[in-house]
């Protein structure tokens, strides 16, 4: 499996790779950028083995990471993959995704979206494309709801954060008979 370069002419997503992760140092050291994750990408160190653990996950065929490319700011701007891979299934989530904070809002992350989910249903061909998203995280969970994706349910305190706080996951989700609608309405413009 080679992972795939995605791009509409506002965003392109390459491999992430020991090559490229550290056009990401700057970004990762963004105060609160990944508040709301389990991981830690803020140091050198710490980001290299955010991006050494995706690619054991690339090796097993779970996870397949990129590296984000703002074509209009011209610059990188952070990082996303799909993971949890279930081939088996036809299922995989949509997350582990950081975007520096200029980016934030720019409309990056609705042409992001649209690749990947594109890729999943029409490419992959999956069934369900998931998101897992901290409860206390309102604007990732308004961002997954505007795409059109279905709150599920709530995973209570299934998660130990980097402070000890046991989060509780919101759980999103996306079916395969539901994407050409979505494409078709909040993805029109693109």
């Amino acid at each position: 499996m080679t992972i795939p370069t995605l791009e509409t002419n506002r965003v392109k997503l390459s491999p992430l790779s020991l090559d490229n992760y550290t056009e990401l140092l700057q970004i990762a050291q963004e105060p609160n950028l990944i508040y709301y994750s389990p991981s830690k990408i803020d140091t050198p160190e710490d980001l290299k083995q955010y991006v050494q653990t995706a690619l054991k996950g690339y090796a097993d065929k779970t996870i397949i990471p990129f590296i984000i490319y703002d074509k209009q700011a011209e610059a990188y701007a952070g990082s996303t993959r799909f993971g949890l891979i279930s081939w088996k299934d036809q299922l995989l989530h949509i997350g582990w995704t950081w975007i520096g904070h200029e980016f934030q809002g720019t409309g990056l992350n609705k042409h992001m979206k649209y690749v990947m989910l594109q890729y999943a249903f029409e490419t992959l061909e999956f069934e369900k494309v998931e998101f897992r998203i901290d409860e206390r995280n309102q604007k990732s969970r308004k961002a997954v709801e505007k795409l059109g994706a279905t709150l599920e349910g709530v995973l209570r305190k299934d998660k130990l954060m980097k402070d000890g706080f046991r989060r509780s996951t919101c759980c999103y989700g996306i079916l395969k008979e539901e994407w050409s609608d979505i494409k078709a309405t909040v993805f029109k413009d693109l």
